[in-house]
């Protein structure tokens, strides 16, 4: 006769009991995530928009195209099989409609601004919040302190600061170059172009990159700070995100990230010891210590730490970009070139206004950021109240929202012949009459778009027309598929390995 008393005694002992409700967890934890992955596929209030059900089920998909450095093009997939808007999370939609950048990012008579989800940012030096995540009246405090240093008549006085820069620029290729027979990376040029100029307007001082032709180590770890934010966004969605964060993220990662907060601290306090006088970035902070306007110190170094990367890295990566679809686009270069040394008897009229007026620059230059746009994932925000409609589509409130750039510039439902780079389609060319040209917001929009957006157009103009004025390019091979990198927040950006050749005749 069977007996059941072994297995009876087995569940009565203290190890039979640790391990029946061991695998009674495991069981109804199993069972509570299949009944969490069937509620987001086929009951949440987002089931009935489009997109693949494994990122309807968990955020795992997400996640491994983030990490992965390929949500960038990951969201540009979805978007082209789906549609113009897709469920790319749980609880997260992204739009490709020109119609929903008002409805996520403007303001509208009867509706707040939509906050915006803050897990996505880098964290901040010391958890004080920067001009970008910021709550609206800090943000408008900001904003107001700052304005001044980006207003157009700081940007005429500022011009021939930026111009010694371009100068010194154009010097170091001379000397680098050797007539061609030596490729340089266009990337780094471009970089320590953009890190002196900004630091000199924020700080007093460069980073002596283009005096060194080198990387200054605090610019180097910019990026570090950039793939902190990466996983970041992943441990801020969960319990005890600041141990997961620790846990997560590469030691070498979370160490460049530290010393970066560090370095921006030197940096303020250096500049804290000179004089107020100086019109640069914190001569206009320091102008408001005594009124409501005023920033402590911290928020002096988180927004310092903000402008800098902000400031530099995105115009560079435009740089980049516009010369490498330049030397693959013969035709669009040839154009180009003739525009501008037809346009300059010397060197010394290439101005900011100047170069304002060429219409040819100017196209190429837009094409530049919606071909490749420097921040290329959706900037998300959260939909408030009992819900919004967007696009013509009625989302529920609590929903994450955003427009991808890359994933909307890209798209043939907004642009003819989409991947092709054709400056044209912005001059008037009837083949182009039918695109969404209102979709194209590469500085974002609404009233936490980008304050720097008038000096990042007249670096990218002076930049550009005083390389072709100079010289002649030719793309190394190394560098032929250069366009095919990861994406984070932003591009992590390969050497752009360039021929240069100084202009016949000058």
């Amino acid at each position: 006769m069977l007996s059941f008393r072994p297995l009876l005694g087995a569940f009565g002992s203290p190890l039979g009991n640790v391990g029946f409700y061991l695998g009674l967890g495991v069981l109804l934890s199993i069972l509570y995530l299949f009944a969490v992955i069937v509620y987001n596929i086929y009951f949440h209030p987002l089931a009935k928009f489009p997109g693949p059900k494994s990122y309807a089920a968990t955020r795992i998909p997400y996640f491994q195209a983030l990490l992965g450095g390929q949500i960038g093009q990951a969201i540009k997939d979805l978007h082209q099989r789906y549609g113009e808007v897709v469920r790319i999370a749980p609880n997260e939609l992204s739009f490709i409609d020109g119609e929903a950048w008002k409805a996520i990012y403007g303001t509208r008579p009867g509706h707040k601004q939509k906050p915006k989800d803050v897990r996505y940012y880098p964290p901040t030096a010391g958890g004080v919040p920067s001009i970008v995540v910021s709550n609206d009246e800090d943000h408008s405090r900001f904003r107001r302190t700052l304005s001044h240093a980006f207003s157009e008549t700081s940007l005429r006085a500022q011009e021939p600061l930026v111009n010694s820069y371009i100068d010194l620029l154009i010097q170091r290729l001379h000397e680098h170059c050797e007539a061609g027979s030596k490729p340089l990376d266009m990337v780094a040029w471009y970089n320590f172009t953009t890190f002196d100029i900004i630091g000199d307007l924020a700080f007093g001082e460069p980073f002596n990159c283009l005096h060194n032709s080198a990387y200054h180590k605090w610019v180097s770890m910019i990026f570090s700070n950039i793939r902190y934010g990466t996983y970041g966004n992943l441990a801020r969605r969960f319990p005890g995100s600041k141990f997961l964060l620790r846990l997560i993220t590469p030691t070498r990662i979370a160490n460049g990230r530290n010393w970066h907060i560090e370095l921006t601290k030197e940096k303020v306090k250096g500049r804290l010891e000179k004089s107020n006088d100086r019109m640069d970035f914190y001569g206009h902070i320091l102008k408001q210590k005594d009124t409501e306007r005023a920033m402590s110190f911290d928020e002096m170094v988180t927004n310092g730490s903000t402008l800098i990367v902000a400031g530099s890295e995105t115009t560079a990566t435009l740089l980049s970009a516009v010369t490498f679809y330049l030397l693959k686009n013969e035709r669009v270069l040839g154009k180009l070139q003739q525009e501008i040394r037809a346009s300059f008897e010397s060197e010394k009229d290439i101005t900011v206004t100047a170069c304002n007026q060429l219409e040819y620059l100017n196209a190429v230059l837009t094409e530049g950021l919606r071909i490749f746009p420097p921040a290329p994932t959706g900037l998300p925000r959260i939909v408030d109240g009992e819900g919004d409609m967007i696009a013509g589509k009625w989302v529920p409130g609590g929903t994450i929202v955003s427009i991808p750039h890359l994933a909307a510039f890209h798209s043939a439902s907004n642009f003819t012949d989409p991947e092709s780079f054709i400056p044209e389609r912005f001059l008037g060319d009837p083949r182009f009459a039918n695109d969404s040209k209102t979709v194209l917001q590469p500085f974002s929009f609404g009233p936490r778009n980008c304050i720097g957006r008038n000096l990042a157009n007249a670096e990218m103009r002076l930049i550009l027309a005083r390389v072709l004025y100079n010289f002649d390019l030719e793309l190394d091979v190394r560098s032929e598929n250069w366009s095919q990198q990861e994406t984070y927040i932003l591009w992590n950006k390969p050497g752009l390995y360039v021929r240069l050749r100084p202009r016949v005749g000058m």
